[in-house]
């Protein structure tokens, strides 16, 4: 089947390329306007779709905070843990480097030496750590900030150098594109320099805004060490928004709490964890593999699933129980950081633009199991496909329907069904609640602010129906949109102060 798609895809490349660039759109929009011509024309199949997806929801919200509970006491129970001990009991320990590549364009100084200033505290041989600062040359002040952070830290690390990524024709200006060219430049600089073992590297593509876990490295590095497979996989820790939980708006703060919530929970979810903002793999992996294409916005899936097609099947994501902190969105003005958020729900959620890559290699990749291929890719395409979606079936459709069809609403399914969805989706305030609770116990009680105000926060849940649409499905849907109509996206950098 694999040659037979593949003679399709290369006889018909641009027509493909479309169709599957026009699927997400078609799909998302057809479930929204569902309810409206749904309600006229198949109104009982309408219903029992709605209450189906109510119950889905039901039990997804739960199962948010059943993993997102066990991946919570995997993390509290690591960090207990000697990470670098257990590490030096391996064999090859004093042979494994970690570099790691930071992109960034535009990010202050300060914001850049926090997370480096993460990774002079790990507990792990400061010494074999190699840090990248992936600049881009059109920015004006890239060159001052780097000379700035190498002279501070340059005694801390094995090395710390920066790369100069040039705007290439034919290049998407973004991470991805950035990243790579520093990517290679480390490998110039040290496997050809001969400063480390290519066999004994990692390599972490790190947000500009990380602030790891001290223990990171060293929990890498024992788990890079005991894996016979440690050149087909990939590493990820809980990326959550921790940082600046507290001074971020309310709108931003909730998205992000929801979105933590969720990072940390698929941890423990076997294939469904994919490499997300900030992780780490094999060096020799990434460089067999050609690195990160220059050619897209989003990369985290991307390479993942490059190395997955590339490598046969034959690569797998290991969770890191530990937690790496970053940013939300934070302005200078209160709706400047709303703005923001949506740009970078925008940016996220564009990444739909790789489902069609994604599916054409599923198709037409040889030699691949086709069970966990399969499974994968239905995985992700459920949380694409349902971004802009779920919003709308959610909140609004069941209230449509008898506006639409008055007479099916006195029916007794339709009569019923805006009661029986409204009941359905109250018992799913009980897994909120519960959400809030392991969240208040995740995040550092340091950085908490007054009892007041953190008694107060459930309250901000009212807003969610609003900042639901505004912050997450409607960016979600004008991504879609925009990839159906043959769009590209621009990117553009999320402000964090």
């Amino acid at each position: 089947m694999t040659g037979f798609f593949s003679k399709i895809f290369t006889r018909y490349p641009i027509k493909t390329k479309r169709a599957l660039e026009i699927l997400p759109g078609l799909i998302s929009w057809t479930l929204i306007l569902f309810p409206l011509w749904g309600s006229f024309f198949i109104p009982y199949t309408l219903a029992y779709f709605i209450l189906f997806f109510d119950v889905y929801w039901f039990y997804k919200s739960f199962s948010l905070v059943i993993t997102a509970f066990i991946a919570s006491q995997k993390i509290k129970e690591a960090e207990r843990k000697n990470w670098l001990k257990i590490a030096k009991e391996s064999p090859g320990f004093e042979k494994v480097s970690h570099i790691v590549v930071i992109p960034n364009y535009k990010e202050n100084v300060d914001k850049l030496r926090e997370t480096v200033k993460s990774l002079a505290n790990q507990s792990f041989p400061t010494k074999r750590i190699y840090v990248v600062l992936a600049m881009e040359e059109r920015e004006k002040t890239a060159k001052e900030k780097a000379d700035i952070l190498i002279k501070e830290f340059k005694p801390t690390f094995g090395d710390i150098f920066a790369s100069f990524h040039p705007d290439v024709f034919g290049e998407v200006k973004g991470k991805s594109s950035n990243e790579a060219f520093g990517g290679k430049l480390a490998y110039k600089k040290l496997v050809t320099g001969g400063k480390i073992d290519l066999d004994f590297t990692t390599i972490s593509s790190v947000d500009a805004d990380s602030i790891f876990d001290k223990q990171y490295y060293s929990y890498l590095s024992a788990q890079f060490l005991k894996d016979e497979k440690r050149h087909n996989k990939f590493w990820q820790s809980a990326n959550v928004n921790y940082n600046n939980f507290w001074s971020v708006p309310a709108p931003v703060r909730i998205i992000s709490f929801f979105g933590s919530l969720w990072r940390t929970g698929l941890l423990v979810q076997g294939d469904r964890l994919i490499s997300n903002s900030t992780y780490s793999l094999s060096f020799k992996l990434l460089h067999e593999i050609g690195y990160w294409d220059t050619d897209v916005i989003p990369e985290d899936y991307r390479i993942f699933f490059k190395a997955f097609y590339k490598k046969s099947g034959n690569i797998w994501m290991s969770p890191i129980f530990l937690k790496t902190s970053m940013d939300a969105p934070l302005s200078s003005s209160y709706m400047n950081s709303l703005k923001n958020k949506y740009h970078q729900e925008r940016r996220w959620s564009w990444g739909v633009s790789d489902d069609g890559l994604f599916l054409k290699w599923w198709l037409t990749v040889p030699n691949v199991p086709f069970f966990r291929k399969t499974i994968m890719i239905y995985n992700v395409l459920v949380d694409h496909l349902l971004w802009p979606v779920q919003w709308f079936i959610i909140t609004i459709a069941a209230n449509i329907m008898p506006f639409v069809n008055p007479v099916f609403s006195r029916t007794t399914l339709g009569y019923n069904l805006p009661k029986l969805a409204g009941l359905i989706l109250t018992l799913c305030l009980f897994a909120t609640f519960s959400m809030i609770i392991i969240d208040f116990r995740n995040r550092p009680k340091a950085a908490a602010p007054t009892k007041t105000k953190q008694l107060l926060f459930p309250l901000e849940f009212l807003l969610l129906p609003i900042v639901g649409f505004f912050l997450s499905a409607l960016p979600a849907l004008i991504s879609h949109t925009q990839l159906m109509l043959g769009k590209r996206l621009e990117y553009k950098v999320t402000e964090k102060l």
